[in-house]
């Protein structure tokens, strides 16, 4: 936790920097890939300092995030055995990768766009997608429509309600990170319910949640 919180609030102190920007897009860049704090954080201060450059700040932070998710995409796709593997484990997510991969596998572009849109960690998808081979112009368009969905939603959020968020976050930052982990469980659970009512899709869903190694896919 202590970590956590340093990590947490020497991103926030880039939001004052002069080239605060280029820190946005750095740190979208590498969350998609490897870093585990998210940036909405510093988005949204930037978003609540300038509002009128809202709408700016939320595509500096898509488009940097989504060449993240190519970067992503390029170790799983090259490098997966040997950077792949090892990022994977320090973030603590190689049980989820081959339960990332049957999703991507059987959902395409909707399991990528929710990964992307919510906090289903998107670093686990753009690492695996690129090793499972995903048509590569499929994942750019679901990374693209997941990404700007996002941080248009935190840019305007923050416009609004800035600073009673900020307050929240860093008072109960290990309430929020819980929440966020919980939210990510809760992604999972979500991937399983596309399709509606369509019994191949649920059959899908659950045998992805059982999934435990590639062999199994």
């Amino acid at each position: 936790m202590r970590l956590l919180r340093g990590l947490y609030e020497w991103t926030m102190e880039k939001a004052a920097h002069p080239k605060a920007e280029w820190w946005l897009a750095f740190f979208c860049f590498i969350e998609s890939s490897f870093f585990p704090i998210p940036p909405h954080p510093l988005l949204g201060l930037m978003c609540l300092a300038e509002p009128k450059k809202a709408i700016r700040f939320a595509l500096i932070a898509t488009i940097s995030s989504v060449l993240g998710a190519l970067f992503g995409y390029a170790i799983g796709f090259f490098l997966y055995e040997t950077v792949g593997t090892w990022m994977l484990g320090v973030l603590g997510l190689t049980e989820s990768f081959p339960v990332a991969a049957c999703y991507i596998r059987e959902q395409g572009a909707a399991a990528v766009f929710l990964a992307a849109g919510t906090p289903i960690p998107f670093k686990l998808m753009t690492i695996t997608a690129g090793f499972i081979e995903m048509n590569l112009l499929t994942f750019t368009l679901a990374s693209i429509a997941g990404r700007a969905l996002i941080f248009m939603v935190v840019g305007i959020l923050f416009q609004v309600f800035g600073a009673p968020i900020k307050a929240i976050i860093d008072k109960y930052l290990g309430t929020v990170t819980t929440i966020f982990v919980v939210l990510v469980v809760a992604g999972f659970v979500a991937i399983t319910q596309l399709g509606g009512s369509d019994d191949a899709a649920d059959d899908d869903g659950h045998r992805c949640n059982s999934v435990t190694s590639l062999e199994q896919i």
